[in-house]
């Protein structure tokens, strides 16, 4: 894979811990040639720290996503590190503890409109804030947990999901014309941050463990962070509006 992202500038969010997704995107993408540029949102000195365990440390704009005024300076703060960008990676999803756990027929919808802006609208909002720092052949691609099923204690957290499995395809429509790919990666389940704050995961890892066929790795992220690198080169030109399984194959067995 060596090369891979020669010479791409990318945008990753969601690095939170070098646990996550979004860091072993980082990680192989400046190993595969990529000049990387993080954000953060809160304790950003958290991001900071983590940034500087990559083989280069990459510098760190502070984004949040539903903050126009930090939506509209995001070209800006961008253009202070490099001249364009080629890819964006989407690693961002939060929902109020009342919107899982068992608590869909419970959830206010105050935080459902927050699990649906910062997981799903952004997703949108992003693309178009970085719009003008992209050309023909740019690629967005986001994170998400399989959204065709509705997964006991995820509840309005599988609702955001499957508004931005839509919210891809939607982009992958209006953003074609301009030659910009929108994909997104389902990742099997994995031992992260995101994951800790859901009331009995350990749902999803014991199912995991005993039904893909190619086995699953709790604590591995590298296999989905592969799928990102691959859907931000060059080598998936035509492909747009698709969600790659990185999950071990879970997804087509049935019960």
């Amino acid at each position: 894979m060596s090369g891979l992202l020669a010479g791409k500038r990318l945008l990753v969010t969601g690095v939170i811990t070098d646990a996550s997704i979004a860091f072993s995107v980082a990680r192989l993408a400046q190993e595969n040639g990529a000049q990387v540029v993080l954000t953060g949102y809160g304790r950003l000195s958290l991001v900071e720290r983590i940034a500087k365990r990559l083989p280069e440390p990459a510098p760190v704009i502070e984004l949040d996503v539903t903050n126009r005024e930090h939506l509209a300076a995001l070209g800006d703060r961008v253009r202070e590190h490099v001249d364009g960008l080629d890819g964006i990676v989407h690693s961002i999803g939060f929902a109020p503890q009342s919107c899982l756990g068992g608590g869909f027929l419970d959830a206010p919808w105050e935080d459902v409109a927050t699990a649906v802006h910062v997981s799903t609208y952004s997703y949108q909002a992003l693309a178009t804030a970085a719009l003008p720092l992209m050309a023909s052949g740019s690629s967005v691609v986001g994170l998400t947990f399989d959204a065709t099923k509705a997964w006991p204690v995820y509840d309005w957290m599988g609702v955001a999901k499957a508004g931005l499995e839509s919210a891809s395809r939607y982009l992958a429509l209006h953003l074609g014309p301009k030659g910009i790919r929108s994909n997104l990666v389902a990742a099997g389940p994995l031992r992260t941050v995101a994951a800790k704050s859901i009331p009995g995961f350990e749902q999803f890892e014991d199912a995991w463990s005993a039904r893909a066929p190619l086995g699953w790795n709790l604590t591995d992220s590298e296999p989905a962070a592969r799928a990102c690198l691959a859907l931000l080169s060059d080598w998936f030109p035509a492909t747009t509006g698709e969600i790659v399984h990185v999950d071990g194959g879970y997804h087509a067995i049935g019960a």
